[in-house]
């Protein structure tokens, strides 16, 4: 975990506990949308999964305004592409709860998607990359 939070905090410019809490919110994005089979080979490239994992910040606690309403209107629309808007929305508040920008979830996916591919593999990594489009 520590080599992840590392190139976290250097490639993005975040603080120790924002990468932490960041990665943690993509994992457990990642974690819902493939089950635990899938989940668990990106969990086995990770070093200290479970606790990126409870670095994130609780779901609905920055969930209001903007992004709780583009939560709600992804939850009408239905489909793929609406379950893809709510989950970017949840990220957002996620994040602006870390004291992130929300556009700063395109600057931490390609740092851990190229982790994980450095510790798992091409295969791993396009697993974990489906979960985050």
């Amino acid at each position: 975990m520590i080599e992840l939070i590392q190139q976290l905090t250097q490639t993005v410019g975040v603080q120790e506990d924002q990468a932490k809490g960041g990665a943690g919110l993509l994992f457990q994005m990642a974690q819902q949308k493939l089950g635990a089979e899938k989940f668990a080979q990106v969990s086995d490239c990770v070093p200290g999964m479970s606790d990126l994992l409870s670095a994130a910040p609780a779901a609905g606690g920055g969930g209001g305004g903007l992004a709780g309403a583009l939560g709600g209107l992804a939850g009408g629309l239905g489909g793929q592409a609406g379950g893809n808007l709510g989950n970017l929305a949840s990220l957002a508040g996620g994040f602006t709860q870390l004291g992130l920008n929300p556009t700063s979830i395109g600057q931490f996916v390609p740092v851990i998607l190229s982790f994980v591919q450095s510790k798992g593999g091409e295969g791993v990594k396009e697993i974990l990359a489906s979960a985050l489009k």
